[in-house]
């Protein structure tokens, strides 16, 4: 597997584009007659687009996705469904598309009827701008942006056991609201894999379970959330391989959501290791990476293991105190603060003093290990600012 340029357009047959004008932004992806699944919010206040979307896909097929930013169109009753379906029809009319073809996504304020004239313009221009190009996929990640400070896209090729090469791409957004089962943000992945929708809905369901769904900025769950994939089956067949290389992208996609926390100043990964089950190792491992307490420690540089001990306690999975082994890392160091139940960073160890470096560092590894079993589970998040603070108290109701 290798990365390869092009975002969405790395793969065959995609184009795009994206239009923007002042506060909003539109982007539409096109990929004609694909297999297509979808996960969503598990907020259980929906955005119309949500609605749309999940109508749009219960057949297993799409051909475009049109997604606006600036405004959420949730919690705008029947005259939102009515803007979110007339997206959908102006890029359908113009591509010779039934409505149903077309997946609708929209983030941004809630409770703001959606400013159509502006947003059909955008629709308007953007299908005018259709291309298959690097330029055409960033133009993409940048119109739906929010309060993220930069576009989130990659590609990957991979070769699959009949030997076809097959490429998957992705853009997303999400800087705030971001928390397990799926929290603010948006994701479309292009494919040419061959599929079912069956298969495509487990291969997507398990890549999300490893990587959206373990990121938390700030803990609140989005009324708007959905990752889109559509795979227009112009290479070799899903395999195993095809798996390895759409959990990589969703996962690298998911760290550049936590990187770019709303006033995040630090990169956070929490591992943990030998956990009873899957479960006691995803839950252990969310709530450390959710935490306030750890996530301003982070913030802080304080090297204080007590509050990860401590959301590992309260996370509901199995642990025994006396074998549970804590490490910080960094780039340059490494250094074990808890080892088999026994504190090692106690005040005027060489090992605190570790820990205190390790903790300045712009990136930061927790790893937990538990001691009682054979699962691993890895989360990811951010520090929480001073900025964070101001951002979400200024952002407009």
């Amino acid at each position: 597997m290798k990365r390869v340029e092009g975002g969405i357009c790395a793969v065959n047959g995609v184009t795009a584009s994206g239009a923007c004008e002042g506060d909003y932004g539109v982007s539409v992806i096109v990929s004609k007659n694909s297999t297509a699944s979808a996960v969503f919010t598990s907020n259980k206040v929906v955005a119309a687009p949500v609605i749309i979307t999940k109508d749009a896909v219960e057949d297993g097929r799409l051909s475009a996705i049109v997604a606006n930013s600036g405004n959420a169109n949730c919690f705008t009753g029947q005259e939102g469904m009515e803007d979110g379906m007339q997206m959908a029809k102006i890029v359908a009319d113009k591509l010779e598309l039934g409505t149903k073809d077309v997946a609708v996504a929209s983030t941004g304020i809630i409770g703001r009827k959606l400013p159509m004239p502006v947003i059909t313009d955008l629709i308007n221009e953007a299908m005018e701008n259709l291309k298959n190009s690097p330029k055409a996929s960033r133009n993409v990640a940048e119109a739906i942006m929010t309060t993220d400070t930069f576009p989130k896209e990659l590609a990957v090729e991979t070769t699959l056991e009949d030997g076809n090469k097959v490429r998957i791409g992705g853009v997303c957004k999400g800087s705030g609201m971001i928390a397990p089962n799926m929290g603010t943000m948006l994701s479309f992945i292009t494919t040419d894999v061959q599929a079912s929708a069956e298969e495509l809905q487990s291969a997507l369901k398990e890549a999300v379970d490893k990587s959206f769904n373990m990121v938390v900025v700030d803990g609140d769950v989005s009324t708007n959330d959905m990752v889109v994939i559509m795979a227009n089956g112009r290479s070799g067949r899903i395999d195993g391989k095809f798996q390895e290389a759409l959990d990589y992208l969703c996962t690298e996609l998911a760290k550049m959501i936590a990187r770019d926390g709303e006033g995040a100043t630090k990169f956070m990964e929490v591992e943990v290791k030998g956990a009873e089950s899957l479960e006691d190792a995803r839950s252990a491992a969310k709530a450390v990476v959710s935490s306030s307490l750890v996530k301003t420690a982070i913030f802080g540089a304080d090297p204080n293991w007590g509050r990860i001990v401590a959301a590992v306690g309260y996370s509901g999975a199995e642990m025994d105190e006396e074998e549970v082994t804590i490490s910080l890392k960094s780039d340059e160091n490494m250094v074990n603060i808890v080892d088999n139940g026994v504190v090692k960073a106690y005040e005027g160890s060489k090992e605190l003093v570790t820990a205190e470096d390790v903790m300045e560092s712009s990136d930061i590894k927790i790893t937990v290990d538990l001691n009682l079993g054979e699962y691993s589970a890895k989360a990811y998040g951010c520090d929480l600012s001073y900025e964070y603070v101001r951002i979400n108290a200024e952002y407009s109701t």
